[in-house]
């Protein structure tokens, strides 16, 4: 089969992590969830009782960390020294957390070179995240921007959290984080060669079909 890197990014609700992750199904690809990868190690500096305020020591705790993700679109399994995390990272502790790591710029490039990494042993996979189509994977044979309004992002993550979370609470983990990350990289706007997809509109479905067009259409 063809090889193929597909990189797409999108702002915390815009449907990235499912939307990829059937896509990569569908074309018989790999899967990497590059936004799991910071969640995990975010819960390891926590664990470790590493203070996110000093850049230095969080950089430390990134390098050391022994992460292991699959990349299998129907198993969903991050570890970090062999621990069982995939559970854990999606915690609010973790979420509301974890743009200290992400505006990190020294674990950046340490999680940016293991990302690289992995897209490199795979001969065809969908990588997503906020910096795939940019600092990633910028030579992608496709590059997509996933989006949708502050509205449609704020449902769905209160869906994907079963209402746990208050208006606030959610406001917090989607915007607040956006605004964050968006400090060390642009997500919200398409850069040169990157097609956007707006989902807000759009069914789950219907959102796979067209990413799966755009891919189409730039790999061919």
């Amino acid at each position: 089969m063809q090889r193929i890197t597909v990189a797409i990014d999108g702002p915390s609700g815009s449907g990235k992590s499912s939307v990829s992750k059937e896509a990569a199904r569908r074309l018989n690809a790999a899967y990497l969830d590059t936004g799991a990868m910071y969640r995990a190690v975010t819960w390891h500096a926590l664990d470790a009782g590493t203070d996110l305020a000093d850049a230095a020591a969080v950089t430390a705790a990134v390098k050391a960390a022994e992460l292991f993700i699959s990349t299998d679109p129907d198993v969903e399994r991050i570890t970090i020294h062999g621990t069982d995390v995939t559970e854990a990272i999606r915690e609010p502790f973790v979420s509301a957390a974890v743009s200290a790591v992400a505006t990190n710029l020294q674990a950046r490039a340490e999680l940016v070179a293991r990302q690289r990494a992995i897209i490199n042993e795979h001969e065809r996979i969908v990588a997503e995240g906020r910096d795939i189509t940019t600092v990633v994977a910028p030579d992608a044979d496709a590059r997509i921007l996933l989006t949708a309004s502050e509205e449609a992002r704020l449902r769905r993550r209160g869906l994907q959290l079963g209402g746990t979370q208050s208006a606030a609470e959610l406001e917090a983990q989607v915007l607040a984080r956006d605004a964050k990350d968006s400090t060390v990289v642009n997500f919200q706007v398409a850069a040169d060669g990157v097609v956007t997809v707006d989902s807000s509109e759009l069914d789950f479905e219907q959102t796979v079909a067209t990413v799966l067009e755009a891919i189409k259409a730039q790999a061919a």
